[in-house]
């Protein structure tokens, strides 16, 4: 266990490489911030880095990595004064409403418009009847918090000040179909020992693959710094990468395609980049560990809800269903939202959507921003489709099941979860009718499957898998297909759009968004979010939410020094 930082009194001096990327200009090196008020930081743990007695299976108090690195917002007031800016935020996912909160929370006009009947974006659900009478939620399927996510958890805590809705899962173990098994539980959490022990306890690095790595390649992994990484890498796939490394075939397919397909694309697609980044937020560059933590019920109960009641407390007008046509300039400063027929006045606006819907409002909105960076918003693509299948089994799985699993090799699928393991809905519906709920994950599917039949395979994969599911009787089952998630290809990070647009009442928000700093995936969509209005408040002359990430280079001044002479 790491000791309890105390986000009062960061470390006052950070060496150069520790400050913010030049793009994002409205941040400082950390320095003393000990009038901030704890309702507005963005705390991840308690300073005491001890549990208060939480219920069995939350998620745990401790101290967060040692080296994390804060940031803190220009000064200015800790309020508007006089007549407050009104703002629309275009989207209502975990960016969207992380600028509401921050903007709000400090005295701004802010209205929300979601497209979709709920709050939450990618992570939102929605209420279905089953075949046997009962109602149940439909979501996107499993989303691990991981304990690296700061700004997200800081977000989670308005609604939930102690956590108390996740749960830790305890462990993340990894299955390929060859027969090899890997788990994260008894690895350290500090690199390098993680990677380390690792490669000691895992079947899938043998002696003499090991020796036959290129440790030229490798050795940059342990100084990932942003933006120096996409410098480096981003016209690379993460494919050629690992190749150009060595890492032993069986290796790759199982622990590190997973951290690839978490983009929702296969590695010959991915930038090299993002790979890297999610080796040093997830491995090699934080003591956080890759074990992680998970909503207790379903996410419109758990997060959703709850926040949104805390933005209407604070004066936050949430418009769900109301889908955002134009934003357009207006003749005397400000801009005008159009939306379901009624168009509203704005001084500000924060664009929070997904790739497809950026694209589309900016599209429809000929006056938004220049030529230069319409195109580049233009040049956007969003991942493969993937399918999320839900099936509610007349009989359990097998007490040993791990709630998560990670699966490689296995004709597309990707993970397996077991639901009643830590969601209440679906452990509810077990302990009542003596079955499970299992949840089926594949990423970056074919474009022009048979979606049937892909399902039906997908199927007769977990029967593979989980024998004693062979002759369950479906209850029930649901399939979500989507294709909205960001595509990071190679070379494609230069035309990512950051927080900051030609207009500088216009900030744009999300996963899909270069920030300068070590985020990636939900982190990336809160950090954005934050940042968004952190550059809006600063116009107004209002200091904005201090934020968190991971040590922005390596733990190891050592690993630095080779990562540095084998880069030469």
């Amino acid at each position: 266990m790491t000791a309890p930082h105390d986000e009062r009194h960061p470390d006052r001096t950070a060496p150069h490489d520790e400050r913010p990327a030049p793009e994002e200009p409205s941040m400082t090196a950390p320095h003393d911030e000990p009038h901030t008020p704890p309702t507005v930081l963005a705390r991840d743990e308690s300073r005491t880095g001890r549990s208060p007695g939480p219920r069995p299976g939350s998620a745990p108090r401790r101290g967060r990595d040692r080296k994390a690195r804060v940031i803190t917002p220009r000064p200015g007031r800790p309020r508007v004064m006089g007549e407050a800016p009104r703002t629309a935020v275009v989207g209502g996912g975990i960016a969207g409403l992380a600028a509401a909160t921050a903007l709000a929370e400090r005295g701004v006009h802010v209205t929300v418009y979601e497209r979709e009947q709920q709050l939450g974006g990618r992570l939102a659900g929605r209420p279905v009847t089953l075949a046997d009478g009962s109602t149940a939620t439909m979501s996107r399927g499993f989303h691990a918090f991981f304990r690296q996510y700061y700004n997200l958890r800081g977000l989670l805590r308005r609604a939930d000040p102690g956590l108390d809705r996740l749960r830790a899962l305890p462990d993340y173990p990894l299955w390929h179909s060859g027969g090899l098994r890997d788990s994260f539980a008894r690895i350290p959490r500090t690199p390098p020992w993680n990677a380390v022990t690792f490669a000691a306890l895992s079947p899938s690095f043998r002696a003499a693959d090991l020796a036959g790595m290129n440790p030229r390649e490798a050795l940059p992994l342990f100084d990932v710094r942003v933006p120096d990484v996409y410098r480096r890498l981003d016209d690379t796939s993460a494919l050629d990468l690992l190749e150009r490394i060595r890492f032993p075939e069986a290796a790759h397919h199982l622990a590190f395609e997973v951290f690839s397909r978490s983009f929702f694309v296969h590695p010959r697609t991915l930038s090299a980049a993002e790979l890297a980044l999610m080796f040093h937020i997830y491995f090699l560059g934080s003591s956080e560990g890759l074990l992680f933590d998970v909503p207790d019920e379903p996410f419109p109960q758990a997060l959703w809800e709850p926040l949104g009641d805390y933005l209407a407390g604070h004066g936050v007008q949430l418009l769900e269903g109301r889908a955002v046509d134009t934003v357009e300039p207006a003749p005397h400063g400000g801009f005008t939202v159009s939306a379901a027929g009624r168009a509203d006045h704005h001084d500000a606006v924060v664009l929070a959507l997904d790739t497809a819907g950026l694209r589309r409002l900016v599209a429809q909105s000929p006056r938004l921003g220049d030529r230069a960076w319409r195109t580049r918003v233009r040049r956007l693509r969003t991942a493969p489709p993937f399918l999320v299948s839900r099936y509610w089994l007349d009989r359990p799985v097998d007490r040993h099941r791990a709630g998560f699993l990670g699966t490689s090799g296995y004709d597309g699928l990707d993970n397996v979860s077991v639901l009643e393991r830590w969601e209440g809905e679906a452990a509810r519906w077990a302990a009542r009718t003596g079955g499970s709920v299992v949840e089926l994950h594949a990423y970056a599917t074919a474009p022009g499957i048979h979606r049937p039949g892909f399902q039906e395979r997908m199927l007769t994969r977990l029967r593979s898998l989980y024998p004693e599911t062979r002759d369950a009787l479906i209850v029930d089952e649901r399939h979500e297909w989507r294709a909205d998630c960001p595509h990071f290809p190679v070379g494609g990070y230069r035309d990512r759009p950051t927080v900051r647009t030609p207009d500088p009442a216009v900030m744009v928000a999300g996963d899909l968004v270069r920030t300068g700093l070590p985020v990636a995936l939900m982190e990336r969509a809160a950090t954005s979010g934050f940042l968004a209005a952190n550059a809006l408040l600063e116009r107004w002359g209002v200091r904005g939410q201090t934020l968190w990430t991971v040590p922005p280079r390596g733990r190891s001044a050592p690993l630095r020094a080779l990562a540095r002479f084998a880069a030469d």
